[in-house]
This record gives structure tokens, sequence and C-alpha cells, in this order.
């Protein structure tokens, strides 16, 4: 009975092909439209206001840093229901002067007064998605001025103009955002604050209405008067510890006042003659690599794209992959990861010889240190005129985050605290002032030690699975920037909660396959013995720059899936 429900799920998923670009004259028919193209300069966000901020700042002057911060401050007022000055950030940046990449790992702690034995007490087994428990320090506006101070141009106050400004006169929502944001309301109103600032008299806004957040246009007016302090140390820090100590929560002033991000160095591994980078742990980068090591043994000139072995060698390598960010992948002040290792290419073929041709596998181990030894978020990407091109993701975490709004802020408190475990001895085992394991993570290609392309796709467990995806679409498929992004995708759910981090993956896990694939796969995939199921919406969203180095021009991509825009000049 169980087969047949599945076996009808997957015959209608196969049914069920949109028309709408079946007729398109060039490219591949699937794609919603051509690439962007322009001369000078490139935004890619997941708002079209957004982007056109990010363009009117590089018009100006601004760097793409400037314009990173600009269509970022935009998209916490335009798309809250992903992210905002109350959650962390991640960005990777190349710089023309210096010809170098650079990352930064803006997430924040938890609070030092919040303790393994607090949970305990409580009974719990996992840390609660909402309320006060699972917030951490904000990290964003940390990154904004770090990033501001390397490579900005602009003043931080004329980079936060236009958000001010929308803020204060309103915007109209977006389609999509008024779907997650109705989602949003009936889980987070309970809690303070929410319902006054996020709500038009108790429901969501809809799509088109005007929308204001004049309690945001002033902390973010605080933020360019006063700089990075007004946040970390002033007011705003004061409003966020009264509000948590009258809230059964434990982020306090000193929390915000200690945070400090950090530079760190992005690491790679070479696909096919492409150099393929992230940012190391806490955040899961490393397992778009680890990926790739294992699907690099594969020869996909012979394997078709959307075949039923495509689907199969992918999802057994994100299952290896995923074993090992299950055990290694945590803040690395308290536990190093053995990031060389888990991305050589002797340990991707190693683990590569665990998988079948013919069935798939069921429980998957993490690789043991002897095997070492041998050897809901928003994404944007901005390029300008010089040549710098920014690769930058933010965040509050399921959505619109904790729920805790502090009065008065115009924001809303990231949960990413969730994603700690309360089993002692685990690397991402809860501790005070600790930085949890992250999912949100840029990406970056480059080749023969040139800039290519600033890329990111969204979505929890999915954005490693996506990055891999877009880099075989590329590399692998010969799909161009916008097709890569709009080819059908795959996502395998290990079935567990909140990402499949914590716990092992249980009967082999659940593919989920988007529309567009042929049915002729999918049936060939559940004779594998995989199991199959349709689902809507957990595939990401994606944005992307490439350059084009023989032309001096840059190609732009945004996700067909939401209400984004990529745009030039």
């Amino acid at each position: 009975m169980q087969r047949s429900r599945r076996f009808l799920a997957a015959l209608l998923l196969a049914l069920a092909v949109p028309g709408i670009a079946a007729d398109r004259i060039t490219g591949r028919s699937f794609a919603t439209r051509s690439e962007v193209i322009a001369p000078h300069a490139m935004a890619a966000t997941s708002h079209p206001l957004a982007t056109q901020i990010a363009l009117d700042v590089m018009k100006q002057g601004g760097s793409a840093v400037d314009a990173a911060i600009a269509a970022n401050a935009a998209l916490g007022l335009m798309e809250p229901t992903g992210n905002g000055i109350g959650g962390d950030l991640f960005a990777i940046v190349w710089d023309p002067k210096t010809r170098q990449l650079y990352g930064y790992n803006g997430s924040g702690r938890s609070p030092k007064s919040l303790t393994l034995e607090h949970f305990q007490k409580l009974g719990l087994q996992d840390i609660p998605p909402l309320g006060p428990l699972p917030v951490s320090v904000p990290g964003a506006v940390d990154g904004w001025f770090a990033l501001h101070e390397r490579f900005g141009r602009m003043p931080m106050a004329a980079v936060l103009d236009p958000t001010i400004r929308y803020a204060r006169g309103g915007h109209p929502v977006a389609e999509t955002v008024a779907y997650y944001w109705n989602r949003s309301v009936p889980r987070l109103s309970p809690y303070p604050g929410f319902k006054e600032q996020f709500t038009v008299n108790g429901r969501a806004p809809r799509t088109g209405e005007m929308w204001k957040n004049p309690n945001l246009a002033d902390t973010l007016q605080q933020i360019a008067d006063r700089g990075r302090d007004a946040f970390y140390k002033g007011d705003i820090a004061r409003t966020i510890d009264t509000y948590f100590r009258e809230n059964g929560g434990f982020l306090s002033y000193e929390d915000m006042a200690a945070h400090q991000g950090e530079w760190v160095q992005p690491v790679s591994t070479n696909y096919r003659g492409y150099d393929v980078w992230e940012l190391p742990p806490n955040a899961q980068g490393i397992a778009a690599l680890q990926m790739l090591n294992i699907l690099e043994g594969y020869d996909f000139s012979r394997i078709p794209y959307g075949s039923a072995e495509h689907l199969h060698l992918f999802v057994e390598a994100k299952k290896l992959a995923f074993a090992d960010r299950a055990r290694w992948y945590a803040d690395p002040a308290f536990q190093p990861a053995p990031v060389a290792k888990l991305i050589s290419k002797s340990y991707a073929d190693a683990r590569r010889r665990l998988i079948s041709p013919d069935k798939p596998l069921r429980e998957v181990q993490p690789g043991t240190p002897a095997q070492l030894d041998q050897g809901d978020t928003i994404y944007l990407a901005t390029a300008d005129a010089d040549g710098m091109m920014v690769s930058l993701i933010q965040s509050n975490y399921r959505g619109m985050g904790s729920g805790m709004a502090p009065p008065g802020l115009g924001f809303i408190l990231q949960d990413r605290g969730e994603m700690f475990v309360l089993t002692p001895g685990h690397p991402n085992t809860f501790a005070p002032g600790k930085r949890p394991f992250q999912t949100i993570i840029p990406a970056f290609i480059t080749k023969d030690g040139k800039p290519y392309i600033s890329f990111g796709l969204m979505g929890g467990a999915m954005q490693p699975q996506g990055h891999v995806q877009i880099v075989m679409n590329l590399v692998d498929f010969g799909m161009n920037l916008q097709e890569a992004g709009d080819a059908p995708r795959i996502h395998h759910d290990n079935d567990t909660e909140p990402t499949g981090q914590n716990t092992p993956m249980r009967d082999g896990g659940v593919v989920q396959l988007e529309s567009g694939f042929p049915y002729e796969s999918i049936r060939a995939l559940m004779d594998k013995g995989h199991h199959v199921e349709w689902a809507l919406g957990p595939y990401g969203g994606y944005q992307a720059i490439r350059y084009d180095a023989a032309e001096g021009v840059y190609y732009g991509a945004s996700e067909s899936r939401k209400d984004g825009q990529a745009a030039g000049y």
C-alpha cells in the first residue's frame, strides 16, 4: 500500500511538468528567461527593489560590498520572512586589488548565562525552535561593518539610507514574501512584540499591500549615525537585554557587547578544472566540496542529466557527506574539524567505494579518524565596475526566526541556537558562548586563479545539495547561469528535524524531486529501492553572477521560484 502511494506521487510528479517555457526560441525548454548581461555592474537578489538599490549604490560610486550591504538591509525590511538584522551573515569577497578571496564568518554565539544543565532541568531532548531559548547573538550588523571597513567606499549612512526611506514611506509586499508571512503569523503571534510590529491588525500583509516599518527605520538610523556600537553597545543592546530579562530569556547586554565576527580563509576543491570555494565550519559549506569530490569519480559526459544514474549517484554522495556533517561540523573554537582531510581527494576515493550502482545506502556512518588519516534565508550577489564580486548570505533561520521581537526595534531575533544538540560529548553540544552549527553558506568559483562565479542557494540542508547541483549543471551538463538555476532540483531528506544534522539517517531517507524529471528516471530510481516523494517548496532560492573576462561583461541569473531579479548596467 505504501509503495502504491509513492508510485502515485511519483507519477503525479512526472505529469506536473510546467509548460510555461516549452516554446523558448533559445536555450533549454525549462529555462524561464535568458541570462542578464551588462558591461559595468550586476546585482542579483531575491527582491527586485533590493536589486535596484544595489545598482543605485554602485552607480553612485559605491563598491560591490556597499551594494551588498545596502541590498541586505533592504531585504531585512522587504523579505523579513528570510532574514534581518536579528540574524547572522556569511560572505565571500573577491578583491580585484589583491586578487584574492576573503571570507567572513558573522555568526553569533550562545548566551553566556545559558547552560546545558538548564535544558536538562527542563527535561528537553532538543532546543525548541521558537521563543527565547534558541536565540543567539545576531552577527549581521557586525558583518556589515567588518566588510565595509575593508572594502566599502560610500559612508554607511548613504548605504543604509534607501532602506530607511522605504521603511518610513512603505513598499508593496511581494507575492512569495506574503505567502510565507501569512504562514508565520499564527506560529509567531504568541511571542511578545511580534504581532505589534509584524502584522496588520493581527494578520500578515497581503500581496501588493504597502508595508511600513518605522521602528526598523529608527534602528537603522541609529546604526547609520553612530556605527556598529549603536547596535552592540548602545540603546539597542540595552533594549534587547531588558526584553529578554522580562520574557524568560538569556541574551544579555554583555553578550551583545562581547560579540565579534571573524575573517576566515575560504577552502576549496577543484572540480574538473574549476575551483569551488566555501567557508569552513561552523558552516556546512564543505559538505558541497565533499560531494563534488565523490561525484568527480564518475563520467557525467556519459550519464545524462535527469537520468536515474545521475539522480542515484547524487543522492548517495549526499548521504556520505552529510554523515560527516553530522559528526564533524561545529564551532572550531570548541571542536576543530579535520577540514583538509575531509575535503581531500583520497578521502573521497575511500568514501566513494561505499556507493553501489544498484541500491541505495540505508544507513551511513561518518568517516573515522583512521580513514581521514588516509588521505528559512536570503542570498545575494553583487559585482562592480572594478571587478569586485560579493557572495553574501544572511538568515534568521526558520523563516522569520524565533518570534522574539524587542519593542520599538522593528526586527526579530534569530533562532539559530536550535541547531545545537543537547547530547553531552557531541561536537555541536550546547555550551555558553559557543557558535552553533550553521546552514547558511555563500559560494564562489574561480578558474585558473581568476574570478568566475559568485553564487548561492538558500534553504537549510538544501544549500550544499543545491551548490553541487549548480556546479554540475554548469560544468557537467553545459547549462548557462540561468538554466543551471531553473533546472529541476533534487532534495534528499533524512526525515529528521531540524535539518538532519542532529540525528542519523533512517532507512535511506526520502528523495524529493521537483517537477520536470522524466517519469522513466523516477521509476528506475524507485526500482533501485529509493523512497521517492513529491514535495512543494524545499528546493531553495538561487542567485548568481558570472564574469566573462574575455568580453569584460557580467552575466546575472535569479531564482524563478521566488520574487528575485538579476539586473545590471
